[in-house]
């Protein structure tokens, strides 16, 4: 074995690891979700169509209703579980405000906003726990 082979090898593992735990993270976050969107919806918080912002600022509706989770509106919870990161490509024009855009679920992570600019940054329990508190 080549010096440059056990590197790529050893590349390989710790991209394996990063990749396995970043599962594990989701998962748990994942749990957290589910029971929060079953408190919201035992408590009564009313889920609201959610909106979404293009990279260009403008405003767009989704094919979603849920929860926003942080201040600036831009993460949610859906009413079907998903983690919804709400910044979307698409230009500014009429026919992308009244198409709306169709959003994926990313994987959630247990801390909102790491590597973030803008100062709200979190655990995953607090901005969900901070949506509750509204109704408790």
């Amino acid at each position: 074995m080549t010096q440059w082979s056990g590197r790529a090898e050893d590349a390989r593992i710790r991209a394996e690891l990063a990749a396995s735990s970043s599962r594990f993270e989701s998962e748990r976050a994942q749990v957290m979700i589910d029971g929060f969107v079953a408190q919201a919806m035992e408590l009564g918080i009313a889920p609201e169509p959610l909106r979404a912002r293009t990279f260009s600022g403008a405003e767009v509706k989704t094919d979603k209703v849920g929860w926003y989770i942080r201040k600036n509106k831009s993460i949610a919870v859906g009413t079907d579980g998903g983690y919804y990161q709400l910044t979307v490509p698409g230009g500014s024009g009429l026919m992308d405000r009244l198409r709306g855009v169709r959003l994926k679920a990313t994987p959630p992570p247990l801390v909102v906003g790491r590597g973030g600019r803008d100062g709200e940054t979190g655990d995953l329990s607090e901005f969900l726990d901070r949506v509750l508190d509204q109704k408790r």
